[in-house]
């Protein structure tokens, strides 16, 4: 049996005494990121939010195999932040697409107004967002509630299918959205960034939306938009220095798997009906993987330092604009995209080049102190950003 189909399902519990420690290390994390946040220069404050909501455009499509180009998602972010003018896509080249606009436009929406009511119509409209054009290899309701045939969470391995879950029946669906919509809507107190109440709520809200399944396609893009408008809401503030998707993303095979024995009842346990609403397995997870993508954050602001650091100290270096293009790649995706650093054969693909021009330039950037080889490279050395202690 599924957790739905049990009467008050949603009146949710958990073991203070496993939350709580948790609770309290992401509450003093996220004290850590506000205070290195608001330490940051305006122009700074502007580069770790723009990093911060592409991470989040990337991630939350990754989840679902969903790749999008780097380069555009930036633009978009750009274009929505306004910052197109500003400087701030130095070095990206590609055009934001109808999808990164309207995804980026959803992830920027669901963040603001923060006091206006959420309705069915409205998560519509967020979910017809991440269509701007139907798909066409199948055929999905897109900005409407799903249909009446059974919603299961299906795979496929050596031609057999596993059912991992099955949402409630549509004739149902109407009202348990509007039972959902009437909870998120009614206030908590307290809902300070100091309590942790508002977390809580956030994990509640992806768990009781996700369970709900209500439309066709979109569900967790959907869920994980509504989770950052809780989160947002809990920290009254729609600047964004984290990216709860991108921690998520890194544990996708876990995320699938708390789920999936969140919402299926052992039918054969005793105690099955006294332990329904007992969340605490989802709760430890989800406060584990909102304190990485504090973490992150944390990492994310002290690369955008570097990266002005960096910038300030070749301020006079003579660079070609591939090799400023490549620079900014990596500055931006320390310890992402670029965690093992940068070779001859992707320089190539970044800065669309032959590999001995390729060759040329990373031996001129180590030449001025920009970059450093990494040990034990041979022919396919790997260089990383020489940051300016190093250089001292």
């Amino acid at each position: 049996m599924y957790i739905w189909q049990y009467p008050n399902w949603t009146d949710f519990t958990y073991e203070d005494h496993l939350v709580k420690p948790l609770l309290q290390e992401v509450l003093t994390n996220h004290q850590r990121l506000l205070v290195k946040s608001t330490d940051l220069p305006k122009d700074l404050d502007v580069q770790a939010q723009m990093d911060a909501l592409i991470q989040n455009a990337i991630n939350t499509s990754e989840i679902e195999g969903e790749h999008l180009n780097l380069g555009s998602v930036r633009s978009s972010v750009a274009r929505h932040l306004g910052l197109e003018q500003a400087g701030f896509t130095t070095g990206q080249i590609s055009q934001p697409t109808e999808q990164t606009d309207s995804l980026v436009k959803l992830l920027t929406q669901v963040t603001a107004n923060l006091d206006e009511s959420l309705t069915i119509d409205q998560l519509c409209q967020w979910q017809s967002a991440l269509f701007p054009q139907a798909p066409l290899l199948r055929k999905i309701k897109i900005g409407e509630l799903r249909d009446d045939a059974p919603m299961q969470v299906v795979s496929q391995s050596r031609g057999q299918e596993t059912v991992h879950f099955e949402a409630p029946p549509k004739a149902d669906l109407e009202k348990q959205l509007t039972h959902f919509t009437a909870w998120f809507n009614t206030p908590q107190q307290p809902n300070k960034a100091t309590d942790g109440a508002g977390i809580i709520r956030a994990a509640f809200a992806h768990l009781w939306f996700i369970t709900l399944h209500p439309f066709e396609d979109g569900n967790g893009r959907t869920a994980r938009a509504l989770t950052d408008r809780a989160l947002a809401q809990w920290e009254n503030t729609s600047i964004r220095f984290y990216s709860l998707s991108s921690a998520i993303e890194q544990n996708r095979k876990r995320y699938y798997q708390i789920l999936e024995a969140t919402q299926r009842v052992k039918t054969n346990s005793q105690q099955a009906n006294n332990q329904i609403n007992d969340v605490t397995d989802w709760l430890v997870w989800f406060l584990t993987i909102f304190n990485q993508a504090i973490e992150q954050g944390l990492q994310r602001i002290e690369r955008v330092v570097d990266k002005s650091r960096f910038w300030q100290q070749h301020s006079q270096t003579v660079l070609s604009e591939r090799q400023v293009k490549v620079l900014n790649r990596l500055l931006d995706s320390q310890g992402e995209e670029f965690e093992l650093g940068i070779n001859a054969r992707k320089y190539q693909s970044i800065a669309a080049v032959s590999k001995a021009t390729a060759t040329r330039d990373l031996a001129d950037l180590v030449n001025k102190q920009c970059l450093k080889p990494l040990a034990g490279g041979g022919r396919s050395t790997r260089y990383v950003v020489k940051k300016q202690r190093e250089a001292d």
